[in-house]
C-alpha cells in the first residue's frame, strides 16, 4: 500500500509517500501542468490512500482521485496543524505533506468530505 500526504497548491503539490511494504519514504513535487498529476497517480499500484488539507480549490483533485479509484481523506486545517509536532510554519497555510501523510497513516484526518 502507498500512503501519500499531499500539500496541495494552485500550481503544484508536494508529496510525502510511504510504501508500507518496503518502508521507503519518497518526497517529490508535481507540477500541475498537462497530465502530469493524472499520469503519476494512475501509475501507482493499488491500494493508495491520499491525505490532504481541505482547501477551496481541492475539488478537481478529489474528482481525479475518485476517477482513478484512489481513496482520499480530507482533513480540517486546524486539526492537521494541531497534530504537527513542530510548531514551525512550513508555508503560508502551515501544512506540510509529511504531516498529512502521518495523519492519513494513523487514520486521524478529520474527514470533512468523507472519502473521495
Amino acid at each position: 500500500m502507498r500512503i501519500i500526504g499531499c500539500d496541495l497548491h494552485a500550481r503544484q503539490q508536494t508529496l510525502a509517500m510511504l510504501d508500507t511494504t518496503t518502508g521507503e519514504v519518497t518526497n517529490l513535487t508535481l507540477m500541475h501542468e498537462g497530465n502530469q498529476v493524472r499520469e503519476f497517480y494512475s501509475q501507482l499500484p493499488h491500494p493508495v490512500l491520499v491525505g490532504i488539507e481541505a482547501t477551496g480549490s481541492m475539488y478537481w483533485f478529489l474528482d481525479l482521485m475518485a476517477d482513478l479509484g484512489i481513496e482520499c481523506q480530507v482533513g480540517h486545517p486546524a486539526t492537521i496543524r494541531a497534530a504537527e509536532p513542530r510548531k514551525q510554519k512550513h508555508d503560508r497555510r502551515g501544512l506540510d505533506s509529511e504531516t498529512a501523510r502521518r495523519e492519513a497513516l494513523s487514520g486521524d484526518l478529520a474527514a470533512l468530505q468523507g472519502t473521495a
